[in-house]
């Protein structure tokens, strides 16, 4: 199985590029993840709605096919990282790749969310792109620790 990070946004600060390589560095071969940028639509002169319109269109043209897809949206399901890690055991045992989706700066388009499987929340803060990336993959990792016992995970 593999989990994509599928992020609207293609220019991240280098902090936050060191930081989501070295979680995705640190995941296991049956749980690779892989960071698929989408190039954001630009603003100038165009309403909300359709900017997220447009990257919509983007964001599933980069997700495989067959992918189980998962929302990342301020009104979504908040899970704490036990939640999270029997999520992720469920993802895993079904052998289904999984597309995590973070939209842009307007959110994402209402046919991403009535496509995804589920909807989950990091925060209910409204974070940096950039920093919701790097909580992204460091709590995917951390999911993964708990699952496998690690000593990176205390409760």
């Amino acid at each position: 199985m593999k989990l994509y990070i599928v992020a609207v946004g293609d220019k991240l600060p280098g902090w936050a590029e060191t930081a989501v390589a070295e979680y995705v560095k640190r995941m296991p071969r049956e749980a690779r993840i892989e960071v698929v940028p989408v190039r954001p639509e630009k603003r100038a002169g165009q309403s909300a709605e359709r900017i997220k319109t447009l990257e919509a269109g983007r964001i599933l043209e980069k997700c495989p096919a067959s992918a189980r897809l998962v929302a990342l949206d301020e009104h979504g399901k908040q899970a704490s990282t036990r939640e999270l890690a029997q999520n992720l055991e469920s993802w895993l045992q079904s052998g289904r790749d999984t597309a995590l989706i973070i939209g842009g700066a307007d959110g994402l388009a209402p046919e991403i969310l009535a496509r995804a499987e589920a909807t989950l929340a990091l925060s209910r803060l409204t974070l940096p792109h950039a920093l919701a990336r790097v909580l992204l993959a460091e709590q995917l990792y951390r999911a993964w620790t708990l699952l496998a016992n690690h000593p990176y995970h205390r409760e």
